[in-house]
């Protein structure tokens, strides 16, 4: 909600439901054990919030939740796979016990998906695997943690996370479950507007961020693997070194678009685009779709022609 209001003899608008306060908060980050996730967490606990990390990677959260505790910040470690409504739902539950609330949450945990194949060539399980982490997990959060939420009656911020790749052209199974959650999270940011909620909401949409997103198929279920205990492909491990290559020489750090983060929570800002440089893709789409024109063929400006998985 906005309302004018005098401040230093000046109107000014202020916001009623943006966070502001972060000191003693909760918040609560999927894939929180690397990249985004683990700086988005990194940086609500250095704000002075209590944070709940959540992956389904048991090492890596260990050992980030280490990190962060010899930090001397108030973390939790939840091991959590979130295409489970069940293991969600558990999460809500250790973080209440935990905490007694939650102020942010963070649907960020992905995977990058089929990337090497036409969309039709894509198997049923590359579909249920992907679509199950990308947006399920958003599904699942929303679903599990809003009314929580809404019950508190404070302000509060949920981010999830998509993709340039939910804004641009789609070509693969990612682009799909990205587009989707954009979407998801448009019609989240509208039923909250309209019940005159104190929360709001945000969607990521970061560019080529310095992560390990291209190696997600490590932790991709045996029973979700269509040869399972088989090495990757040649082409699958030439794109996944390409793609690795990219974003250490060109990539943004974890912790910069973690910082683009909590800036837009604190100014209530909804679109959170880490990247400029995708802008004329957008636009074009836009366009072919404003001038019922048949979709531009896209090349990528990456690099790779059917990148679609620029950062998590």
């Amino acid at each position: 909600m906005y309302h004018w209001q005098p401040a230093g003899g000046s109107s000014a608008l202020i916001r009623f439901g943006a966070m502001q306060e972060f000191e003693g908060k909760v918040a609560v980050v999927t894939g929180a054990a690397s990249g985004i996730g683990l700086a988005m967490a990194s940086r609500f606990a250095s704000e002075g919030m209590r944070v709940v990390l959540a992956d389904v990677e048991a090492p890596a959260l260990n050992a980030a939740v280490t990190g962060l505790r010899q930090q001397e910040h108030e973390v939790l470690g939840v091991v959590t796979d979130v295409s489970s409504a069940a293991a969600v739902e558990a999460l809500a539950q250790q973080t209440l016990d935990a905490f007694g609330g939650v102020h942010i949450l963070c649907n960020n945990a992905g995977v990058g998906g089929g990337f090497t194949t036409a969309i039709w060539e894509s198997s049923l399980k590359d579909w249920q695997w992907t679509m199950g982490v990308n947006l399920w997990g958003v599904v699942h959060g929303v679903h599990t943690f809003l009314p929580i939420m809404l019950e508190q009656d404070e302000p509060g911020h949920i981010v999830n996370t998509a993709s340039s790749a939910g804004l641009m052209p789609g070509n693969r199974i990612y682009g799909v479950t990205k587009h989707a959650v954009v979407a998801l999270t448009e019609a989240l940011w509208d039923g909250l507007v309209q019940r005159e909620s104190k929360l709001r909401c945000s969607v990521l949409c970061p560019g080529v961020i310095n992560t390990q997103i291209m190696f997600s198929a490590r932790n991709r279920p045996e029973e979700l693997q269509n040869f399972p205990g088989a090495p990757a492909s040649d082409a699958e491990r030439d794109r996944s070194a390409r793609v690795k290559h990219l974003a250490e020489t060109s990539g943004m750090s974890p912790e910069d678009a973690a910082g683009i983060v909590f800036n837009a929570i604190r100014d209530e800002q909804f679109w959170i685009l880490t990247h400029d440089d995708i802008d004329p893709v957008i636009r074009t789409r836009m366009e072919d779709i404003l001038s019922r024109r048949n979709p531009t063929p896209r090349t990528d400006s990456f690099g790779l022609r059917a990148i679609e998985q620029p950062g998590r």
